[in-house]
């Protein structure tokens, strides 16, 4: 569901009642006469409509963690913001950019429409930039020819789906400025070969049983689930452009399940 093109419809509906009535129906209306339902309902929401739409378009929009693909850093269920503007000011619904302002960097954590799909949202880390040569080896991740620093976390045991109980282990990585946890699961590969899909710039990307090597197109990022082998990620579905891009996700706002998460701020 494409909810910025049902905010934006709605608006202009609103809007445009409210306009008419301005210009044209209030002047042709008894001075004591009570507006329509059909004026009056659109006026009321018009302006609420129209802050939500311009806050979710230009400053903060809300998001809701449905998978796993980005535990321990996010939880299914975990309620997050992300900064409109961080990455520039973009035209609302088409989502072309108008005003550059920073660039998404290594590490940080970014909301993107999905490349197969453009109506759903995405969320995982910055892994490789334009023009970065990512490498994943068995299980450690390669940038620039730089192997990336771990040091090993304790154990982190999860329920997945509600019925598989998953033991994985942790890791603190340092991916450029920022210091994140990830987890993998020893026994599963790198990447899963059969799941590799042909996607744009694939001639890229080179794949064998002990992981890939990708070189990061132009304008692109390749993302990566901080849950390493539970992620449909950039290595199965490839790159993101930079029109695709949403946000940068910043703070957990709530939780049902755990509300001790309320507030948490996303490294």
């Amino acid at each position: 569901m494409n909810f910025a093109l049902i905010m934006f419809v709605l608006l202009v509906v609103t809007g445009g009642v409210w306009l008419l009535d301005h210009y044209v129906l209030r002047r042709q209306r008894d001075a004591q006469a009570r507006e329509p339902w059909w004026i009056e309902y659109p006026k009321s929401f018009f302006p609420v409509i129209l802050v939500v739409f311009l806050l979710r378009s230009f400053l903060v929009e809300p998001f809701k963690i449905p998978s796993g693909s980005m535990i321990p850093t996010l939880l299914v269920g975990d309620f997050i913001l992300v900064n409109k503007f961080t990455y520039g000011i973009r035209v609302p619904v088409a989502n072309v950019k108008l005003i550059s302002l920073n660039t998404p960097e290594r590490g940080e954590v970014m909301v993107f429409r999905y490349p197969e799909n453009p109506s759903l949202d995405y969320i995982k880390r910055v892994v490789g930039a334009p023009g970065d040569m990512v490498v994943y080896r068995n299980k450690r991740l390669t940038v620039n020819g730089e192997l990336l620093k771990v040091q090993p976390d304790v154990d982190y045991n999860y329920l997945e789906g509600g019925l598989n109980y998953v033991s994985a282990k942790r890791f603190r990585e340092t991916l450029g400025t920022h210091e994140h946890s990830i987890i993998v699961n020893l026994e599963s590969p790198p990447v899963q070969l059969a799941g590799v899909r042909a996607f744009p710039n694939r001639e890229n990307c080179e794949y064998n049983e002990s992981g890939f090597s990708c070189k990061v197109p132009a304008r692109h990022y390749f993302m990566m689930g901080d849950n390493r082998d539970s992620s449909s990620d950039s290595r199965y579905w490839g790159f993101v452009p930079d029109a695709n891009i949403v946000g940068k996700a910043f703070l957990i706002w709530f939780n049902f399940g755990d509300l001790k998460r309320i507030g948490t701020r996303i490294d």
